[in-house]
């Protein structure tokens, strides 16, 4: 089964190398790891994934929760979330009829040419995993020169939405969330 934690840690030197070495002296691997400052500039948010049964999920939480500088450990995929995966990809792109192919899904896929050279173009597209993995499937016949992906990050959903304030109806999460996905 596939975990997405969050921990929030404080923003010291060295916080992310011991949270790492700790999980892999004990044989939990990272499949993806981001890390970045929050709202607070004295607290980093640490987006980790790591697959195992509930037994090594506890497991993995116990051994965060240890550590003086983690202040919190959330399972964020227990809960309604939002993931998303960031890349930067160049692709062979010769003026003419490929580089209009390119150009095609890489708006199919609401990414955006970010650089454009000679005979290749630089995309960045961000999405859910599997987006990012089709998107990389397509432009492999073209000739993918370089990628770049970041880890995952995560954030759990509100619980409610107001149209406009107090005097706007409330809005149930479903009835908005196929617009804003």
């Amino acid at each position: 089964m596939r975990h997405v934690l969050s921990a929030l840690v404080q923003n010291v030197p060295g916080v992310l190398a011991h949270i790492s070495g700790m999980l892999a002296s004990r044989g939990y691997n990272i499949d993806s790891l981001a890390v970045g400052e929050t709202e607070d500039p004295n607290i980093s948010r640490i987006t980790f994934v790591v697959v195992g049964d509930n037994s090594i999920l506890e497991q993995v939480r116990k051994q965060l929760e240890k550590i003086v500088t983690v202040v919190r450990v959330d399972d964020i995929s227990a809960q309604d979330h939002v993931e998303r995966d960031l890349m930067l990809l160049k692709v062979k792109s010769p003026p003419g009829g490929k580089r209009s192919e390119v150009r095609e899904l890489v708006d199919i896929f609401r990414g955006r040419i970010v650089d454009v050279g000679q005979d290749e173009i630089m995309v960045e597209i961000s999405g859910r995993e599997n987006k990012i993995e089709a998107f990389i499937e397509r432009m492999r016949p073209f000739g993918i020169t370089e990628l770049v992906r970041t880890g995952r990050i995560a954030m759990v959903r509100s619980q409610s939405t107001t149209t406009d304030g107090e005097s706007g109806p409330k809005l149930h999460d479903s009835s908005i969330r196929k617009y804003v996905n």
